[in-house]
């Protein structure tokens, strides 16, 4: 019960005052929130997407160019770029349209993807895995192997924050750690996340828009394999290459390892098989919250992710989180910042829509040729954007580029969704700012004294080993 009180502590007036004016919307008559038509795609020149192209930016640039600054404010600037969209759609197409819009969108895609992001990372926080080893290169292989593949079932950030203590214990002594960190950043914060909707937040995305829990297990997983594998040993090499240069001598015993918070380990069997359920479960009954249609299915599994996230904040004693060093300072600035990617995406997503009789008609030429899919661009473009970007918002532009439909994209497009999905779940490794874990990993590496590479000394490292693979991948794949 002190955690609650705490947590209610914290709140501020104006947050609060924030929170009962979603609540009043959400709640008013609906004679005033009349449902409002689409959006025509078809009419809507590329000055729509002023906001989401500056709200991206303002994430890519502004943490470089004016740390404090960004730190301060961008919860403001995500604000400020959401409410530029808000006020051109309500002058040009009305309260009803834009509402049924906004609402949808926050309702459908926003709090979904912020509710399992928040529980995965709350569970993930009340476990604590102590390794007791000498930090031989097998031994350092092994977690990396190990966090690659619970990244694609806990999700990238959840496994993140799992076994970078551990690496960075047990490699406490060690003068070379910078590769430690670049290949953590590469398999576990990324290429990972590739085996299930909950390894990584494009892939969610996609979940939330259709396409089957175990879709990306059969059709992504062989390519994390043949990716993660070479990397897996070009790491294995190179540590023992660091290892014999500091004149290091392994003693081969097996590692003492201890798990605590083990209920938080139960927990996340909870959440794969509510959002398992909520993908095979139909009951087709609905509830309508300011006009917007949700699913019983969807109100279910969000519901009992906040629970299960509920039971690990409540259940986790006080000791593991502050040995863990958890905060919710991460959680709510991706929160912050989704808000403003959802909502100023909104008019781009309606052009893209629209197709080839949409204002991005020259992009779309670029990716569908004689109205068949160029899946190598897709690939391509959609791994470029994300290694710069972000890649959620990335994948569900392409994701709308290429139809939007996910019956016709799981089957007769298959290679299409595998092309979007791996350029951006993999390609997201490619730079800093490319997957929320990243900059986090980055950020713990200092706190324990490793110099990280700079923001293109990271990227020297990502083009020499990544980008080969890439290649290889899609003369493979495409």
């Amino acid at each position: 019960m002190m955690k609650i009180e705490k947590s209610f502590q914290k709140l501020s007036l104006h947050k609060f005052f924030y929170v009962l004016i979603v609540c009043f919307l959400c709640l008013f008559p609906t004679s005033l929130l009349a449902e409002g038509g689409l959006l025509p795609g078809a009419s809507l020149s590329l000055w729509w997407a002023f906001p989401f192209v500056g709200m991206l930016l303002s994430i890519a640039l502004l943490p470089l160019l004016f740390v404090h600054f960004w730190e301060a404010h961008y919860g403001k600037i995500s604000c400020v770029w959401a409410s530029i969209t808000f006020l051109g759609l309500i002058t040009a197409f009305g309260f009803s349209t834009t509402k049924h819009e906004v609402f949808g969108t926050f309702l459908h895609h926003y709090l979904p993807f912020i509710i399992i992001i928040g529980s995965l990372y709350t569970i993930a926080g009340g476990i604590r895995i102590e390794v007791e080893s000498h930090a031989t290169p097998l031994i350092n292989t092994a977690l990396l192997a190990v966090g690659t593949i619970l990244a694609g079932w806990i999700g990238t950030t959840g496994a993140a924050m799992l076994l970078l203590r551990p690496l960075l214990h047990i490699n406490l002594d060690r003068q070379n750690r910078i590769h430690h960190m670049i290949f953590f950043i590469f398999l576990v914060s990324n290429i990972g996340g590739a085996l299930t909707p909950l390894g990584d937040p494009p892939l969610f995305l996609g979940f939330l828009n259709g396409v089957s829990f175990f879709w990306p297990l059969e059709y992504l997983g062989g390519a994390m394999i043949v990716v993660s594998l070479p990397l897996l040993a070009i790491f294995y090499g190179m540590d023992i290459y660091f290892a014999r240069k500091e004149g290091l001598v392994f003693h081969h015993s097996p590692p003492r390892i201890r798990i605590k918070g083990r209920l938080n380990g139960l927990l996340f069997f909870g959440v794969i098989g509510v959002v398992l359920l909520s993908g095979i479960w139909k009951p087709e009954v609905q509830f309508h919250v300011g006009g917007i249609a949700l699913e019983l299915q969807n109100v279910v599994r969000d519901g009992s992710l906040i629970i299960l996230a509920i039971i690990s904040w409540l259940f986790t004693p006080q000791a593991i989180h502050e040995a863990n060093h958890f905060s919710w300072g991460p959680l709510k600035e991706v929160a912050k910042l989704f808000f403003g990617i959802f909502m100023t995406v909104i008019p781009v997503i309606a052009i893209l829509d629209a197709g080839l009789q949409g204002a991005m008609a020259p992009l779309i030429s670029l990716v569908d040729v004689d109205g068949h899919p160029n899946n190598v661009m897709y690939f391509w473009l959609s791994g470029v954007l994300s290694s710069f970007l972000d890649n959620a918002p990335t994948y569900l532009v392409f994701f709308h580029m290429a139809g939007g439909d996910a019956s016709h994209l799981m089957t007769s497009f298959a290679r299409t969704l595998e092309a979007i999905s791996l350029g951006s779940v993999f390609m997201g490794a490619m730079t800093y700012i490319g997957n929320a874990p990243n900059f986090m990993v980055k950020a713990i590496a200092e706190s324990h004294g490793i110099k990280m590479p700079s923001f293109f000394g990271y990227m020297f490292w990502s083009v020499i080993i990544l980008l080969p693979l890439f290649f290889l991948l899609a003369l493979w794949r495409f």
